[in-house]
Order: structure tokens, then sequence, then C-alpha cells
């Protein structure tokens, strides 16, 4: 492999695709939040900008968007085994499921409407007490069992597991820094065994529960992690591994961390670091 704009070391190296994608003239591109697969290699783009979910093939070029004029404020979005579109709007406390064409499938949440957590911002800070479904969520992952788990987000502190039909059929969390307690559960990922892995952002660590929320361990030594993505581990062939984003310093009150990030760390299932 070339060295030019290659990134990573081992297995783990990577090349740079520098003019990737090809966007459409004269868009205004604001703050991509979000990227995904599907079945088909095809890549959805979920932005803040005027087209919130744009579709790419594997090589960048453009294929279509939807979504306008939907969302208050995107922020993740997450493709499933079955090509199902999830799509979360912390801003208008909704999480959406979509056909991977933008048919609107199903809506979790009322839009617009947070549950009551006393927060009063984004600043995980403000929050009082944990709260029902939505304040501010921020991802959904689907089990391997077909239940979704959202995490719920800047203005609460907890998980929330639905059914594949949409029914809520479990909460845990709380504001807090102890075990199964969160500040901005922000990423999550869930393993073919049904684990489910939580970046907790603001306390600087990956947390992993069983499937009904049941404390297991933590992954420390994090700065601010807040995407997390589960690969590999298929069947019983191979282990999984696990890319997460880190953000670094941020907020004023993480100033006098070590600054780890901004960077992209992968790790195995009980969190040591491979790259």
């Amino acid at each position: 492999m070339n060295d030019q704009h290659v990134v990573g070391s081992g297995e783990f190296r990577y090349r740079v695709a520098v003019d990737w994608p090809d966007w459409p003239d004269n868009w205004n591109m604001i703050e991509v939040v979000g990227v995904a697969t599907d079945s088909l290699d095809r890549v959805f783009v979920l932005s803040r900008g005027e087209h919130p979910v744009t579709v790419f093939d594997r090589d960048g070029r453009f294929l279509f968007s939807w979504g306008e004029g939907l969302f208050a404020r995107p922020h993740g979005i997450t493709v499933t085994p079955d090509d199902t579109v999830f799509c979360t709007d912390d801003f208008g406390h909704t999480v959406r499921q979509f056909t991977t064409d933008g048919k609107l499938l199903m809506t979790l949440g009322t839009h617009g409407v947070p549950s009551d957590t006393g927060a009063t911002s984004l600043d995980y800070r403000t929050i009082r007490r944990a709260g029902p479904p939505f304040h501010f969520p921020t991802n959904v992952a689907k089990s391997p069992s077909g239940e979704l788990f959202v995490s719920d987000g800047y203005g609460n502190a907890r998980i929330h597991k639905f059914s594949g039909e949409g029914r809520l059929l479990h909460s845990w969390g709380e504001p807090g820094s102890g075990p199964g307690q969160f500040h901005i559960p922000h990423g999550i990922a869930i393993d073919q065994n049904g684990k489910i892995y939580v970046a907790d952002r603001e306390n600087h660590r990956v947390q992993v529960f069983d499937g009904n929320g049941k404390y297991e361990m933590q992954w420390n030594n994090m700065h601010r992690p807040c995407a997390l993505y589960c690969c590999g581990g298929q069947g019983n062939k191979s282990a999984p591994t696990f890319i997460i984003g880190e953000l670094g310093p941020g907020m004023p009150v993480n100033t006098k961390h070590t600054n780890l990030g901004p960077r992209l760390a992968i790790v195995d299932r009980k969190g040591n670091t491979i790259m």
C-alpha cells in the first residue's frame, strides 16, 4: 500500500480518500454528524445542511437524498442488517425509522416535546433526574434478536430498550459517574451476543451491559468518546473489535483532563487498545 495518506498500523491500515465524496454543486453541507452503510455498500451521510440524508455509492458518487424539512436537528444514523434506517433528532426529541429510500415507517417520541428531567439546555450538568424517552436522544442500535436500544442523551441519562415494533420494554441509568450512571450517553453499539456498549462521553469511558441493562464492566483511559462501532465477531469465528471516536477537549468541565483526542481508537472487547 502506498504510504501517501495512509493512517494506522499493522492489519489496521487505511488510505484517506481525499476527494470522497462528490457533493452536488451548490449544496450547503453543514456538520456531517453520522455515516452508515447498507447491504449494497451505499453510504448514508447524515448532516445538518439542507439535505439531511445524502446517499452515495462506495466510490463517492451521489445517488439521492431525502429527509428535507423533517428534522429539527439531525444527530445519529444507523442502518440495520435488514436495511432499515434509524435517525435520531435530538432537538426534535424523536427517533424515526425509514426505508433506505426515505419512506417513514415509525416514529418514537413526540416531535418537539422533551421528557421532564429538569434539564434546561444541552449541558448535562443541568439534568436533575432521569426521565422517560426522550430528551435530546443521541443514537440507536439494534440487537441480534430485534430489540432497539436508544441512548438518551444530552438532556437525559438513560438507555431505553424497545421492542422491534416500538414498545418501550425497559430503561436504565441516571445522572452520575458510578456504574450504570451517565454523563451524556452518546454512542451505542451491540455485539453478536447482545451485549450493550455505551460511549459515556463526559465520564470518559465506555460502559458494557447485558441486554437487560445489568452493568458488567467499563473501559477507561478515553477522552470524551462519542462514536462507537462494533465490527467483526460474526458467529463464533472471531472476536469483535470496536472503533471509537474521541472528541478531545471541549466543554469547560473537562479542560483539565489529559488530552487523548481527537482520535479514532480500535479496541478489543475488553477495551484493550489495538491501534
